[in-house]
């Protein structure tokens, strides 16, 4: 009975066996056809590519041309005349007949208020100018940020790759070696803990990626799944710049140009005490016969200036803050600097060990442990063998 089972057992074994074999090539097929779409989906891209489309497409830096079209367009506002006064009187202002008079009034501003007013416009341009200078530093570091961090994690997805390789071999002698009797449960427990570790790292890394990419995306703005071109080394490389650095020189730009805009406000309130000169014509008639011209001219003369010079004094107090602010920013950014130097010299000098020493060690100590490992693992499977076989 039981041959004849074994026999009848064979063809259903075989068949089963042939039917998992087709299911695994097709579901590693279309493993292989999603990871085919998903990268032709995505779409690599340079540092210098995804830079250039950030600024294309940001929203901060459209504004900011906004601004300066709408500083420019300003300028035109620098002569600001009063509104015309149109006047009609009817009545018996002469006699007691029905007399008519017609005058118009133009003030003009005279002094300097006018060239006050157009310097202080292409001030404000020139601000606006600095703003987005800033905004698309601000942008090219975002996205350069976004970019590395990315590759970075790549590149620790790639080592987590050869942990789970080695750790796997690992877990597979100490299983055979805690058969044999050779070692304890321990060892294989510690093997497993450490396999099941760089698995949950596996997967997290796999999400850090998608959050990665989607910061690019962010800082670029736009709906293409873009990713980083993984050929970009990682490696970065100090320049050296004589002077201040762009930060500096940027942030220092915009301080002094807001002093500038500040400084030429002060004048503008300042020129507002001058007074204003008044051009008038009028017509009429007198006992409602002939037409009667004339002309005058006047002054309008602000006896209370002290709003002016109220406002004159707030713009000298914004320019000592400005500078203040400008002050405090420049101590900031120096000793970030140094920070981030003595930092950067800190993780060099690490790196510079790894790459010239730490990296052969490391890979000494793996070929070591691997072919110590191997040995084992062909003597305790011979070991099986030989006894399977007394």
């Amino acid at each position: 009975m039981n041959s004849i089972y074994n026999i009848n057992r064979k063809p259903f074994a075989n068949f089963t066996k042939k039917l998992c074999s087709r299911w695994l090539s097709g579901l590693r097929l279309s493993i292989f056809l999603l990871v085919s779409m998903l990268s032709q989906a995505q779409e690599k891209i340079s540092l210098e590519k995804a830079i250039e489309l950030a600024k294309s497409n940001n929203i901060d830096l459209k504004i900011a041309d906004k601004e300066i079209e709408r500083q420019t367009v300003l300028k035109k506002t620098a002569f600001q005349p009063e509104a015309l006064q149109v006047q009609y009187q009817g009545g018996q202002f002469n006699s007691v007949d029905f007399d008519h008079n017609v005058s118009v009034q133009q003030y003009f501003p005279i002094g300097n208020i006018t060239k006050a007013n157009r310097q202080l416009q292409e001030e404000l341009v020139k601000l606006a100018e600095k703003r987005k200078a800033l905004s698309s530093y601000e942008t090219e570091k975002a996205v350069t940020l976004a970019y590395y961090q990315y590759l970075y994690g790549v590149s620790m997805q790639k080592l987590n790759s050869e942990l789970n390789d080695i750790y796997t071999k690992f877990l597979k002698n100490a299983e055979l070696r805690f058969q044999t009797g050779e070692s304890g449960n321990i060892e294989v427990i510690s093997a497993k803990v450490r396999v099941k570790e760089i698995e949950t790292q596996k997967a997290q890394l796999e999400y850090d990626l998608v959050i990665y990419q989607k910061q690019l995306q962010f800082f670029v703005q736009t709906d293409e799944n873009i990713i980083p071109d993984d050929k970009t080394l990682l490696q970065y490389t100090v320049l050296r710049e004589e002077g201040n650095s762009k930060a500096e020189g940027l942030m220092t730009d915009y301080y002094e140009q807001q002093i500038s805009v500040f400084q030429k406000e002060a004048n503008t309130y300042k020129a507002m005490r001058t007074p204003k000169l008044g051009l008038g014509y009028f017509a009429q008639t007198i006992d409602t016969k002939s037409l009667f011209q004339g002309f005058t001219a006047g002054l309008q003369i602000p006896l209370f200036g002290g709003v002016n010079t109220a406002r004159a004094q707030a713009s000298a107090i914004s320019i000592s803050q400005s500078q203040l602010a400008l002050d405090k920013n420049k101590l900031t950014l120096n000793l970030q600097r140094q920070e981030l130097e003595n930092n950067f010299a800190k993780q060099k000098k690490a790196l510079d060990y790894y790459q010239k020493e730490g990296l052969q060690y490391a890979d000494q100590i793996i070929n070591t442990a691997q072919k110590s490992y191997a040995k084992r693992y062909e003597l305790l499977v011979v070991h099986q063998f030989s006894e399977s076989g007394n």
